[in-house]
């Protein structure tokens, strides 16, 4: 694993991460380049390559440290919750801060760009995708089992990621609603 560096201030590997995860999420991986992130962070682009070996490395790192971020806030908030509707309410704010750049940036380009990568930096970050949606399915499956909620927990799942994923196209975290508000409309959208 990469040393994670995505919200130290001070690392210029940090400021580079940051700043693909701007690009990448207006532009797209593939049209954003090497030179556009050096600009951005206000370096040479060769200097880039002191902390990256190519734009692919800037990509996988800056998913894992994304994933690992949301799943470090997630195990912080699920500290002592057992409700199984309270627990889902947990993931989806942690996974709506996420969206919208409160624990970090760039999230969705999890969903958009993981085909951008090699190989090998795809099957590092779809095992941790995997991990992070098993959390989800464990979480969905107990709603469930407790009689909270009508549907398969799988599908449950495709609606939730669906729906806060859109949030970022209207959502205004600026607004009268805040996110842990808008995590429980979406909780009751799905269970009882």
């Amino acid at each position: 694993m990469n040393q994670r560096v995505l919200k130290d201030e001070a690392s210029a590997k940090g400021k580079v991460l940051r700043a693909a995860a701007v690009l990448f999420r207006e532009k797209g991986f593939a049209r954003t380049t090497v030179r556009d992130i050096a600009a951005e962070v206000g370096i040479l682009s060769g200097s880039l390559f002191h902390h990256f070996p190519n734009k692919e490395a800037i990509l996988a790192q800056l998913m894992e440290e994304l994933i690992l971020s949301v799943e470090e806030e997630m195990d912080n908030q699920l500290h002592g919750v057992a409700d199984s509707k309270r627990r889902l309410a947990v993931l989806v704010t942690c996974e709506l801060s996420a969206i919208h750049a409160q624990t970090g940036t760039g999230f969705s380009i999890l969903m958009t760009e993981w085909r951008s990568l090699g190989k090998v930096n795809q099957a590092h970050i779809l095992s941790l995708r995997n991990r992070y949606e098993q959390r989800w399915l464990d979480c969905l499956r107990a709603l469930k089992a407790d009689g909270l909620m009508p549907i398969d927990p799988a599908l449950a799942r495709n609606f939730i990621r669906g729906a806060a994923m859109e949030t970022w196209h209207w959502y205004n975290p600026k607004g009268a609603m805040g996110l842990s508000s808008l995590a429980e409309e979406l909780v009751n959208l799905v269970s009882r």
